[in-house]
């Protein structure tokens, strides 16, 4: 099975390669990363000699580029290729719309082309917008997404499931709640707070601290993935969540207990434009596949701790 991973230097990216290199390691891949801020090299460092894999530089928006990849006979592709930060949304929308829609697009017309046997896209559960107090995202909850962000990726996934209807191209999506573990770039909630709290600094939380997300972690999500590859029916939606639903301020409250450092940490800073309230995963319809997360909130989140402890260089370099 020969496998393009998009994105493969990115957080979840690099982490599904290296759970893809123990779980398949008769498969090759060939990993397509634009090396922008959230990719890395290092990430890749364990596959660098490994006959298996294979870089290229690129963006899925090089439609050249692409064709010179397909001809290598790609079997499948995990679409992780995205702009995915929110606030850098709110401020240039403009390369979200170019990377998660056009890109898509292009990686679609590519695809069809080339008749690969499965596109497997990556998605978020922000697509669906806020959630009151109650209730649960399910497949079939309608899209209303709130932020630049999560439009473009509403977007890209409308394009996706048009490539299923329209030309019979075999897709399925997988939309998950918040990753977290090893390599996530420090922007983020969770890798934040810690190198913050390590070096004594401030804790910037927004507004009151309590909206709700569903935790995930990493490892787990690459499982799902690889389950919903070989078993995921063509043309439909795979929700993936941990069943942690926390407040941020409860996360940051947990970080500061196992790092012994002071709430007095904690500052609060003014709400981000369009901020959802709370999201929440009913992934039912995976878990009747056989998949169920491995890793409670508590441990995962111990373990992510003690990886940015112990690589507090890594961070520093991609601050």
């Amino acid at each position: 099975m020969k496998v393009l991973v998009t994105g493969g230097a990115g957080f979840i990216g690099s982490n599904f390669l290296n759970y893809m290199s123990s779980e398949h390691p008769d498969d090759k891949f060939i990993i397509l990363d634009a090396m922008t801020y959230a990719g890395n090299h290092k990430h890749l460092i364990t596959f660098r000699k490994n006959p298996n894999f294979h870089f290229v530089k690129g963006s899925i928006t090089d439609r050249a580029l692409l064709e010179d990849i397909f001809k290598m006979g790609i079997d499948r592709i995990v679409n992780f290729a995205a702009e995915s930060h929110v606030d850098r949304s709110i401020l240039d929308p403009d390369i979200f719309v170019k990377t998660n829609i056009l890109g898509t697009q292009i990686l679609l017309d590519t695809a069809k082309k080339y008749a690969v046997e499965r596109f497997l896209q990556i998605s978020t559960d922000e697509v669906y917008g806020s959630l009151g107090e109650t209730g649960l995202f399910t497949e079939e909850t309608p899209l209303a997404p709130s932020s630049p962000y999560s439009a473009s990726k509403a977007g890209s996934d409308l394009l996706v499931i048009s490539y299923y209807q329209t030309y019979g191209l075999p897709v399925t999506i997988i939309r998950c709640s918040n990753n977290y573990g090893p390599y996530q770039f420090p922007e983020k909630l969770i890798p934040l707070v810690i190198m913050n709290a390590l070096n004594h600094k401030p804790l910037p939380i927004y507004g009151d601290g309590l909206n709700v997300r569903d935790w995930l972690y990493v490892e787990d999500h690459c499982r799902a993935i690889d389950l919903v590859m070989q078993k995921g029916k063509v043309g439909s939606v795979y929700n993936v969540g941990g069943n942690n639903e926390k407040t941020n301020l409860q996360i940051v409250k947990m970080i500061l207990a196992e790092l012994e450092k002071p709430e007095s940490l904690i500052t609060f800073v003014k709400d981000r434009p369009g901020h959802d309230r709370r999201y929440g995963i009913d992934a039912t319809k995976i878990k009747k596949l056989g998949w169920q997360p491995q890793y409670a909130l508590e441990f995962g989140l111990k373990k992510t701790i003690k990886w940015y402890v112990e690589n507090q260089g890594w961070v520093q370099e991609n601050m």
